[in-house]
């Protein structure tokens, strides 16, 4: 299951006192009758989760008279931490996308409510179902399962990314999604090259491999909507099976080859590195089992182009993630510790491109 803590911190409903707990527990209780048209509601629990590097998420149990609900009800509430990443979707723009992939059949936990007034809880927020399962990436990666077992849980990963690159999300409310008139390689390259700038000092190395990926973007791709997340660590995972996709902060247009790289890619398998398909199963099966259940062909050669691409991503987000630290918005540990891991992803970019020069 996730883990369910109390924090502290510099921001957000993480750094209050217990009379503020109550306030605010008090106040999601009376949110929460007027959505659900219930004669009240009793806000029993309201505990931070550990999961969750970028936004805040909540266990939420309350009790339900009357109503859409009855009785006792789980749910995860998803907020604003008090620092963001400037290329991450806003809440109500995540909300929507939950919405449509849940409709579409998508493992994702059930949308619920999405709420727009701060006065509630000091920023907008919105409401899923709970899910039960487990989605710490090194625990998933440490699980006793026999191969079999093993097969069938990338089976189904690899079938859940083939749903999510049939979306088609449409209409005003799509707007904020990005589609590139170029190629969204070079869009990417780009936009990670002014996230560096942005940094206090530079890498050499990611320029390296920047500069390496300009020399060797793919050709012929398709653009398709893609999660731009799609982990271990993202993936709920109980008992062996997925139950659900979580974190569509980063969902938008691309090549659907980048989301088989990002799953696949060293950084993201947790140190079981010989399983290549995020540290659970083989890459093999998992190509197979995408091709099978998309219809579509993995270019391998593209694949690779986006994992050395995903390290430098994850490179930069780490150092950006310090920096949230750094800038007092931040007093969990996660972040700080997560600029740490920034060299030992620049030796990773360093051994890709110097293996594979040239791709095209």
């Amino acid at each position: 299951m996730l883990t369910r803590v109390q924090l502290s911190g510099r921001g957000g409903l993480a750094n209050i006192s217990e009379t503020m707990h109550k306030k605010f527990c008090s106040q999601l209780a009376d949110y929460l009758a007027e959505e659900a048209r219930a004669n009240s509601v009793n806000v029993v629990e309201l505990t931070k989760l550990s999961y969750g590097a970028i936004q805040e998420n909540w266990f939420v149990l309350a009790d339900f008279s009357n109503g859409i609900f009855e009785g006792s009800q789980k749910f995860c509430l998803r907020m604003d931490a008090p620092t963001s990443i400037d290329d991450s979707h806003k809440r109500h723009e995540e909300f929507f996308l939950l919405k449509l992939a849940f409709e579409e059949g998508v493992r994702v936990p059930e949308p619920i409510f999405f709420c727009r007034d701060p006065s509630i809880l000091g920023r907008e927020f919105f409401i899923t179902r709970w899910i039960e399962g487990n989605a710490d990436g090194r625990n998933i990666t440490r699980q006793k399962l026999s191969a079999s077992a093993r097969s069938k849980l990338i089976c189904e990963i690899a079938e859940q990314l083939a749903a999510i690159h049939k979306i088609k999300p449409k209409g005003k409310s799509a707007n904020f999604l990005k589609d590139y008139n170029s190629s969204s390689a070079k869009k990417v390259i780009s936009d990670y090259r002014a996230a560096l700038d942005d940094l206090p000092e530079t890498s050499a190395a990611i320029e390296w491999g920047l500069r390496w990926a300009e020399l060797n973007i793919p050709k012929n791709t398709e653009k398709l909507f893609c999660h731009r997340d799609y982990r271990v660590g993202n993936l709920l995972i109980n008992k062996g099976q997925l139950t659900a996709v979580l974190d569509w902060e980063f969902a938008n247009w691309s090549d659907p080859m980048e989301d088989i790289a990002w799953f696949c890619a060293k950084c993201w398998r947790f140190g079981a590195n010989t399983r290549e398909a995020g540290g659970i199963g083989q890459r093999s099966d998992f190509y197979n089992y995408y091709e099978e259940k998309s219809g579509r062909k993995v270019d391998k050669n593209a694949v690779f182009f986006w994992e050395v691409l995903a390290h430098i991503r994850w490179a930069i987000i780490a150092r950006r993630q310090g920096e949230r630290f750094a800038s007092s918005g931040e007093n969990s540990l996660e972040p700080a510790m997560t600029a740490y891991i920034s060299p030992q992803l620049e030796w990773e970019i360093i051994g890709m491109t110097g293996k594979h020069k040239n791709v095209y």
